[in-house]
């Protein structure tokens, strides 16, 4: 089983919240499903798309300092695209190494979210700078 960043395994859906979904890929290995990484489409209700115990293709995008793995559905999902047609008003797409603003921000927000999880795992931790001053 290849746990690393890239690879494409098979989890059941163990937890669903507001933000997102928790995938267990192994006995004692889990991680997130965004809410952004479930569909191509816009996801209002994770509920919508997921059940718990359902069984689930998806990718590990990415992993923190904690070992946390972020995963995604729609990167197993999504059907490569083909070259496109544009219309002469479109202007074509740079091919630069630099992210869009857009995966940029979604990279901010899922690591955000992970480290937001990680204090309230851990809340004496947080307050004890505070006391010491």
């Amino acid at each position: 089983m290849d746990l690393e960043v890239g690879g494409i395994i098979t989890g059941k859906v163990t937890g669903i919240t507001k933000f997102g979904a928790f995938i267990t890929v192994a006995p004692g290995k889990s991680g997130l499903v965004h809410i952004s990484e479930i569909a191509g489409t816009y996801v209002n209700d994770v509920r919508d798309h997921l059940t718990e115990g359902q069984e689930v293709t998806v990718k590990i995008i990415g992993t923190d300092q904690s070992g946390r793995m972020n995963l995604s559905i729609k990167a197993v999902t999504a059907e490569p695209r083909g070259p496109q047609r544009r219309s002469p008003q479109q202007r074509p797409a740079e091919d630069t190494a630099e992210p869009s603003f857009e995966d940029k921000l979604k990279r901010f927000m899922q690591d955000s979210d992970s480290k937001i999880s990680g204090l309230r795992q851990h809340p004496d931790k947080r307050g004890a700078r505070r006391r010491g001053r």
